[in-house]
């Protein structure tokens, strides 16, 4: 069957299109995304102002009507911290719901962690061992550890990387200064987390998902040939380290111009990058691989292990 998934963000509303069948893995069709940047809508109170409620509106049933266009049988609306945690949370859920014409599956920070790392798992396999896994969206970050299909660990903090540059990198660019106060504010989020793991077993391999990590891996990483034939790109902590200046110093109109790095993410990859080192810091990370496979795909295989149980 050709299933839809309708990722909600904080960042944008993204529509990934696949064909799938019970015990078979998913085959992506399309993929279709809007860019809306919902912290830029926020007001003092927290709630998303009218025009951010009229711009999602508008960006779901766009979706909706792409859906439908190609012929998708299923669709699976989800939603996260954005509209999770904003003050009129439940007007704008009520507002998607009419738009989409069916209920709109809220997600947790722990259920957002569990579903990226069911996709981070299937993608590289039982033979991968134990999994430490970072996942940043626009508004949290999530981490979660285990050796099985879902994480023994799983935890959310809010350092996105749209939150984070609306907090402390307005400026552009931004400079050394507002990027050491990121750096301290992330590292004492990071601090309890990073304790909360410490008596766990080493990982075997430390993971990234996400459009964030996968561009800054196209920046500042370099691939290496997989086990299973398909190349991987591998972002050492070091190197990474060494472009955050550079990112400060640059204007986000000059950034798009440097490799991996899309328009829709000049703005706040400079935060993603403070917040992506100061994690592989905390966790004693030297390098981590990145992910294909992220949120999307984890609620896309679970729908269709339950299919395939029913």
């Amino acid at each position: 069957m050709r299933l839809g998934v309708l990722d909600i963000g904080s960042n944008t509303v993204h529509l990934l299109v696949a064909d799938a069948h019970p015990g078979g893995r998913p085959l992506a069709t399309s993929s279709h995304r809007t860019v809306l940047r919902l912290m830029r809508y926020l007001t003092p109170s927290g709630a998303i102002s009218d025009e951010g409620v009229t711009a999602l509106v508008g960006a779901v049933t766009t979706a909706r009507a792409l859906a439908a266009d190609e012929n998708v049988a299923e669709l699976l609306p989800t939603a996260t911290s954005a509209v999770r945690e904003a003050a009129n949370g439940p007007e704008v859920i009520a507002r998607l719901e009419e738009a989409l014409g069916q209920p709109l599956q809220v997600l947790g920070g722990e259920t957002e962690a569990r579903f990226t790392f069911l996709a981070v798992r299937r993608w590289f396999g039982w033979s991968a061992g134990r999994i430490l896994l970072f996942d940043i969206g626009g508004g949290s970050l999530e981490i979660a550890a285990g050796d099985e299909d879902l994480p023994e660990y799983a935890e959310s903090v809010p350092l996105g990387a749209g939150r984070m540059t609306l907090a402390y990198l307005m400026e552009d660019p931004p400079g050394e200064k507002a990027v050491a106060r990121l750096r301290e504010h992330a590292a004492e989020i990071l601090a309890p987390v990073a304790k909360g793991l410490k008596g766990m077993a080493k990982p075997d391999h430390v993971v990234g998902s996400s459009k964030t990590i996968r561009s800054l891996a196209k920046l500042a990483g370099y691939p290496r040939p997989g086990w299973s034939g398909i190349e991987r790109m591998v972002l050492p902590r070091q190197s990474l380290g060494q472009w955050i200046p550079r990112l400060a110093r640059i204007p986000s109109a000059v950034r798009k111009e440097l490799p991996g790095i899309t328009p829709e993410r000049t703005v706040q990859i400079t935060a993603g990058a403070v917040v992506l080192h100061e994690a592989m810091k905390a966790f004693g990370v030297s390098e981590l691989e990145v992910s294909p496979w992220a949120l999307r795909e984890g609620v896309m295989l679970r729908y269709i292990e339950e299919l395939g149980w029913a």
